[in-house]
């Protein structure tokens, strides 16, 4: 594993349930990428949120992905609450789903190239698209679904380097997207900043929609998205065991 000094040694962090968040905002976020681009070896960033905090508690293996990782940005309403709870406020919550715009916007400016992974068949080229469309000056690296199945492993790091990307997004959902880009940090010399961003290509492509900023505002995007997708009830279920883990452990 390659040595893990970045910028991020400045910023303040605090833990929540053994799980590390940096105390970050949106321009922080992009400062730091800013950095880590000038850095010769890849960067990990994850989007922490309570379920990526209960999955950490019983996945040894993933744990350790988020304390190795350089930048681990607040994203989930619950993890600002609990912050404020524990006294150590996170100064805002930072979402994937709309730092992958800015990212992008980044890319463009600077003539770095983006390498879109993962999601369904085809979402991938359409945000491609919709991103350069926004963004004309934006070079898109290349795009493909694949799988995190390590039998597909060699062959989709083979494709990200003969692309010669410099950012890459990998939307495989957590922990999958995260351990992936951990697995493989060593073998993508092009890459200097990897961040999973789970369900966001599907926002860009409309396949999902957000909730209204107002619902956003009152931090009760997680209901408006059970409410749309009720198959994830199981998922949800980390959000109360969340809050009464981090009431009855500090």
């Amino acid at each position: 594993m390659t040595t893990n000094q970045s910028p991020i040694s400045n910023l303040q962090s605090l833990t929540i349930l053994n799980t590390p968040v940096h105390a970050v905002t949106v321009a922080d976020t992009l400062s730091l990428t800013r950095q880590f681009m000038a850095e010769p070896r890849l960067h990990q960033i994850c989007t922490t949120n309570p379920e990526f905090v209960m999955t950490a508690q019983k996945d040894e293996d993933f744990r350790r992905v988020l304390h190795e990782a350089d930048l681990c940005i607040p994203d989930g309403i619950g993890l600002v609450w609990a912050s404020r709870w524990l006294r150590k406020p996170l100064p805002q919550r930072v979402p994937g789903s709309e730092l992958v715009y800015h990212l992008a916007k980044l890319c463009a400016q600077e003539g770095w190239r983006l390498f879109l992974l993962g999601a369904a068949p085809g979402v991938a080229e359409t945000a491609a698209a919709i991103f350069q469309k926004k963004h004309p000056r934006l070079v898109i690296a290349g795009t493909y679904a694949g799988s995190p199945n390590p039998a597909e492993n060699a062959a989709i790091v083979r494709r990200i380097n003969d692309s010669r990307a410099d950012m890459l997004f990998v939307a495989y959902g957590a922990p999958k997207q995260d351990k992936w880009i951990a697995r493989n940090r060593d073998a993508l010399p092009t890459v200097r900043v990897a961040i999973g961003i789970g369900g966001s290509l599907d926002f860009v492509t409309g396949k999902a929609m957000r909730a209204p900023r107002w619902v956003q505002n009152l931090g009760l995007e997680w209901l408006h998205r059970l409410i749309k997708e009720p198959w994830r009830w199981r998922r949800m279920l980390a959000l109360p065991r969340f809050a009464l883990a981090v009431m009855t452990k500090t």
